[in-house]
């Protein structure tokens, strides 16, 4: 579209675990899980779930279907939220109940997908610890991705990653700040301080600390720029969105931020446009290593969507001009296109829990917001 620049967005990566134990070169598996104790028992139960799995794989095969999406829709800017360690190290975080984690000789398989930028902040980051943090930083480093929302100080963490497009008049910057909540699961004692490695923390989701990022968007922005806040917030499962997670958001767009990139959810959750600006609540995860793990089968955790949305570069920048939803369907650890009955139940599902839009299903499979002009 002209005069619009595209995102894509996406919920959860998460390459460690089961994941990391098909790719070429899995670490160690063991975990210290009280439901298993090696990384190897999870792709066992995706497999008994659905197709055996032909492991090793090939890096780009958790991404499957995806990658066509991406190569179609051609988005200007990829943003995932990395949710997982890139680390060899073995400092198990004390007190958390699952760890993630993924050997750095397997970021091919994060590379696939060419993101511009990888959201940090969120409670698998630390797992192993602050070694395994400065690991992880520079893993990602060296493949030349830019990272938002952890880094080895607070000035580090909080800053923006900024990625430039350009070509036919939409010359500009995406400015992605990632912040991760308490109630998401992310401790306190992982914050960055001024002399200490740590994510990007919001013990609270209240006014002042919408205000504090507000400020720091602002010292950022110029004219032109978009500003993306992505922020790990909130429970695993359930529809129901908090009176603090809408309130912050929405003095976040107040504020000058023109999207709101909501994750932590292993499913959908609520979509929004508040004052032409879209606020995804919650985008489910993308990759994991959960099939064949029961419960919560109600919110089919296997249904993902690729986010690919378009906002206004020109006049009134950042405002919502266009959304589309990709339903992919995970089996054997990649992702599948989704089948028709899929589509239609994601379509109603969302339809029905997204106050003040209308979620379209459209004759291509792809889901749209009919509020987008």
């Amino acid at each position: 579209m002209d005069g619009t620049v595209t995102l894509f967005l996406c919920g959860d990566v998460m390459l460690g675990r089961g994941v990391d134990q098909i790719l070429p070169h899995p670490g160690d598996p063991a975990l210290r899980e009280s439901y298993v104790a090696d990384a190897r028992s999870y792709v066992a139960l995706a497999e008994a779930a659905g197709i055996p799995i032909p492991a090793p794989v090939v890096p780009s095969w958790p991404w499957g279907e995806a990658l066509r999406v991406l190569e179609d829709a051609a988005p200007d800017v990829r943003i995932v939220n990395l949710e997982t360690s890139v680390t060899r190290s073995d400092d198990f975080a004390p007190g958390k109940a699952v760890h993630y984690r993924m050997h750095p000789d397997n970021l091919p398989a994060l590379t696939a997908a060419r993101p511009d930028v990888c959201a940090l902040a969120n409670n698998h980051v630390l797992d192993f610890g602050r070694r395994g943090l400065d690991e992880t930083l520079r893993s990602l480093t060296s493949a030349d991705l830019r990272v938002a929302g952890a880094g080895r100080s607070a000035d580090e963490a909080y800053a923006p990653a900024t990625v430039p497009f350009g070509g036919g008049g939409r010359c500009g910057r995406v400015l992605l700040f990632a912040l991760g909540a308490r109630s998401s699961g992310v401790p306190q004692d992982w914050a960055a301080t001024a002399d200490r490695p740590g994510v990007a923390h919001v013990p609270e989701l209240s006014a002042s600390a919408a205000a504090e990022t507000v400020h720091r968007v602002r010292q950022a922005k110029r004219p032109g720029d978009i500003a993306v806040v992505s922020v790990h917030w909130g429970s695993s499962w359930g529809y129901l969105v908090p009176r603090e997670q809408v309130r912050f958001a929405h003095a976040l767009v107040d504020g000058g931020v023109d999207l709101v990139h909501g994750h932590s959810s292993h499913h959908p959750r609520p979509v929004e446009v508040y004052r032409d600006r879209l606020i995804l609540y919650g985008c489910g995860d993308f990759i994991d290593d959960y099939e064949g793990i029961t419960g919560h089968e109600e919110y089919r955790d296997d249904l993902r969507l690729a986010y690919l949305v378009s906002v206004h570069a020109d006049a009134d920048a950042g405002s919502l001009a266009d959304v589309r939803m990709v339903p992919l369907r995970s089996v054997g650890m990649r992702l599948e296109p989704a089948a028709a009955e899929d589509r239609h139940w994601l379509h109603a599902t969302l339809d029905r829990i997204s106050g003040g839009v209308h979620v379209t299903l459209e004759p291509d499979g792809t889901l749209g917001l009919a509020h987008a002009p």
